[in-house]
């Protein structure tokens, strides 16, 4: 299921972009936290959290549970692997292509004539 694949790293990279959204996922790299306590240090209402929170539940970046009317939150890695590795396949890619580059442009620079010395 390509366009699966494709469309789950879309998201992923879509929630990613927002800088508070990973400021999000920095908090909750360290512990679960509550809905309440991941809001505080923003300066933004509560539903604007929420909005941000969606975005990243929907990318699958991150696991509600509720606990009466409480909601805590725990970080999923999983969609972060599958961009990694995405990237890391590209890099590999370009860095062997600029490897190549940088052997041909050793191996084929004009030999410079050497200078005679004055007698």
């Amino acid at each position: 299921m390509v366009n699966y694949q494709f469309d789950s790293l879309d998201a992923t990279f879509a929630a990613l972009a927002d800088p508070t959204r990973r400021r999000m996922l920095e908090s909750l790299s360290h512990q679960q936290m509550r809905v309440t306590d991941l809001a505080e240090p923003f300066a933004m209402s509560l539903p604007a959290v929420s909005k941000h929170l969606r975005v990243l539940e929907k990318a699958g970046l991150l696991k509600r549970r509720r606990l009466g009317r409480e909601h805590h939150l725990e970080l999923e890695p999983a969609p972060m692997k599958k961009a990694h590795l995405w990237i890391e396949r590209y890099r590999k890619f370009w860095e062997g292509s600029l490897d190549s580059l940088a052997n041909y442009l050793e191996n084929n620079q004009p030999k410079k004539p050497k200078k005679r010395k004055k007698t």
